[in-house]
């Protein structure tokens, strides 16, 4: 059975120019223990998905799912307060935009503390001490050099990578079944990101934390994770695992990221021009219809004005209508 189980997640969002549609049919599997990348430029949707998850979307959305289960448990059932027990013990999310997820108002030891777990095996008045030991190993694990000056200081005197860093130990102290990460390691230096997903990768391994990851990085998605779902303009393009996603694309998208890739082999590779698709993404408001990749793509045909189905190949899922790598007549459409 898998841990989060959704079936065409459709959002749309109430704007100045009429209702849009953000996300459009999207589904998803993640299973349990396993590393999964959501890949896709700024604007494809992917902290939607993520924030519909969680189950914390904004006044002007409009949300329809067929099917949202977690581990066995129907997330369309549950009430305000039985979602908001399973946010934060059993999935947690690392955001984007850390500096506007803390309160500027309170200390970072104040909010860390809140969010460390209470051993309740400790007689009560050693539980303090106890989740302040466990917030200063969180945040040495995740590279904070001087705990201290950062547990008394608010998260207007931080840089933007120390945020960061505050929020993926608040998002790692609960122990999370699933850890959504949503450019976990933006605005970090080098060091720092490779100690990240270090970390991450140790969660995964030992404790069996699913993490669904979600980057612009195809090169860092490849090196984490075991399976990939490549986003485009509010729709999924495909899916499938890691290795088989870089050695054989199916959907035109995914072979022109791919491209834009550095041939580390090739010295000259740096004075080249590097491919590109013609045009740019499309503005919510100016959706084209059908595949909404259709006006930048190099396959389009007639055919492309109807919205392709998410076919299923073996263990890969693609929405186009004239893939590569592949005769179409031996595929069958996704259920």
């Amino acid at each position: 059975m898998p841990l989060l189980d959704i079936r065409n997640l459709t959002i749309e969002l109430d704007t100045p120019y009429g209702r849009v549609k953000a996300l459009e049919k999207v589904s998803l599997t993640l299973n349990a223990g396993e590393v999964h990348g959501l890949l896709g430029e700024s604007g494809s949707g992917r902290t939607l998905l993520a924030r519909a998850i969680m189950g914390i979307p904004e006044a002007n959305w409009s949300v329809t799912v067929d099917r949202m289960m977690w581990d066995g448990k129907n997330l369309l059932e549950m009430t305000a307060k039985q979602r908001r027990q399973i946010m934060g013990s059993e999935i947690a999310m690392i955001f984007q935009d850390p500096s506007a997820s803390l309160d500027p108002a309170i200390t970072i030891g104040s909010q860390l503390l809140e969010a460390m777990p209470s051993n309740k095996q400790l007689p009560f008045w050693r539980r303090r001490g106890s989740r302040k030991l466990e917030m200063q190993k969180w945040l040495h694990k995740v590279g904070v050099k001087d705990p201290e000056r950062l547990i008394h200081s608010y998260a207007w005197e931080l840089s933007e990578g120390e945020c960061q860093k505050v929020m993926i130990a608040m998002a790692l102290a609960n122990k999370p079944k699933l850890l959504i990460a949503d450019e976990p390691t933006n605005l970090m230096e080098v060091s720092t990101q490779a100690q990240i997903y270090r970390l991450l990768s140790k969660l995964n391994q030992i404790q069996n934390v699913s993490i669904l990851l979600i980057s612009h990085e195809i090169e860092t998605l490849s090196q984490w994770c075991g399976r990939l779902t490549v986003f485009y303009s509010g729709q999924v393009m495909e899916s499938g695992t890691t290795d088989e996603l870089l050695s054989k694309p199916l959907h035109p998208y995914t072979k022109a990221m791919l491209e834009c890739l550095p041939d580390y082999d090739n010295p000259q590779s740096h004075k080249t021009i590097m491919p590109t698709l013609a045009g740019s993404a499309p503005p919510l408001q100016h959706l084209p219809i059908g595949c909404r990749l259709g006006p930048r793509c190099p396959q389009a045909q007639k055919q492309c004005v109807n919205q392709p189905n998410l076919h299923h190949l073996r263990d890969r899922y693609y929405a186009c209508h004239f893939p590569y790598n592949i005769e179409p007549e031996n595929d069958d459409s996704a259920a």
